[in-house]
């Protein structure tokens, strides 16, 4: 049994004002082309279908077109809701997809669903488990008691009978942490993260699978064993994000325990870099020939002196810069250590406590004409000539 293993597309999504469609619609041509080269005899997406509950009009286009590309294929589509999807809408026409072999799991009612699948080996079943929390499960499994996150992953599967002398592969989408070890998955700006880590599930629960094709996290990575795996976001959603190399999975499941898995690469239109420098030296043919000046970037710029408009200035050379940053000795101080140490705040004249200040609420230096405006509102109050606009 083949399949590609897939999650959080989050169609829709916009970082830092730029729309990312174009960077999913390119994601998609790859897996279809997978799809043409590996001929799998499946093709599981696990959770976070789109970016928000209620997707735009474009974002459900881009998924309609996927899905019914997918359809084309001789292969199974098996789809769990995420949290950040809308399960009731996810969930619409499942059972008359079904007969067309799309099978949609957007709501968990109490019993996990199975769909069986065969090979020259036999049969194969999946286990489609949505997104859930313990208050959406509170009640369905009895007087048992669910006091957490873990507590109902553990009663969906204890209650559906799952024989584990058979093949059984799992789709989930959840926290998955490896207690024992003590490691914890490298989680994304993208991503929520509940205080405390309260969603965190123990990944022991899913050892006897003989695959577990998890979504939630936007790295690709596994989970205490090589067979639990996250698959990762095939396009980058956030700078936290911009060393990984964006892949989907592919899964071989041969005999019980033969098992080949395989990180297929995913290549954006335009990358997401970072730079740091000088704005000149950042700015020059020397640095920004040496890559896409198309690339999706966030830039730090450590110029010690006052830039005038640096972002239309860094924008000239890169258009699509989604952050801009400073880095220098001054946005090095801590205005909250400055005002709590009068020794540190006499070292500093009045202009550069306001230009510490002025950072630290907007993240970002004065411009030249606000710089303007503070030296003679200063020097009106010193007595010295100036004039207050």
């Amino acid at each position: 049994m083949k399949f590609l293993h897939l999650s959080d597309l989050h169609i829709g999504k916009n970082v830092n004002g730029f729309s990312m469609i174009d960077e999913q619609r390119h994601a998609f041509e790859q897996i279809i082309d997978y799809i043409k080269t590996e001929r799998p005899d499946a093709i599981i997406i696990a959770g976070d279908v789109y970016d928000r509950v209620v997707p735009g009009v474009e974002a459900v286009r881009v998924f309609d077109d996927f899905i019914t590309e997918l359809a084309g294929f001789d292969i199974a589509v098996l789809l769990v809701s995420g949290n950040h999807d809308s399960p009731e809408r996810l969930n619409y026409a499942s059972r008359l997809l079904s007969d067309k072999s799309i099978f949609l799991c957007g709501i968990f009612d109490g019993t996990l669903k199975k769909v069986i699948l065969s090979d020259e080996y036999g049969e194969v079943n999946f286990w489609l488990l949505p997104f859930i929390k313990p208050s959406s499960v509170y009640g369905l499994f009895g007087e048992r008691k669910i006091a957490g996150y873990d507590d109902a992953v553990s009663a969906a599967l204890e209650t559906a009978g799952i024989d584990y002398n058979l093949r059984n592969v799992l789709v989930s989408h959840q926290f998955y942490i490896d207690i024992k070890s003590g490691i914890t998955p490298a989680r994304s700006e993208s991503e929520f993260n509940p205080v405390g880590g309260l969603d965190a599930i123990d990944c022991a629960l899913l050892e006897n699978f003989d695959y577990v094709a998890l979504g939630h996290l936007h790295k690709a990575q596994k989970i205490g064993v090589d067979y639990i795996r996250y698959a990762g976001s095939p396009v980058k959603y956030s700078f936290s994000e911009w060393r990984h190399e964006k892949s989907i999975t592919l899964v071989e499941l041969k005999e019980k325990n033969d098992i080949n898995i395989t990180e297929l690469p995913v290549k954006p239109v335009h990358d997401m870099r970072e730079i740091k420098g000088e704005i000149a030296v950042l700015t020059s043919d020397e640095i920004s020939l040496l890559a896409d000046k198309e690339d999706y970037l966030r830039v730090i710029l450590t110029d010690e002196g006052e830039i005038i408009d640096p972002m239309g200035k860094i924008r000239n050379v890169y258009p699509n810069v989604m952050s801009l940053d400073f880095e220098n000795t001054r946005t090095s101080i801590d205005i909250s250590q400055i005002t709590a140490n009068p020794k540190q705040a006499d070292q500093l004249s009045p202009y550069d406590l306001f230009g510490e200040f002025f950072l630290d609420m907007n993240g970002s230096l004065m411009s030249r004409e606000q710089a303007e405006i503070i030296r003679d509102i200063l020097d009106y109050s010193n007595g010295t000539e100036g004039v207050i606009i």
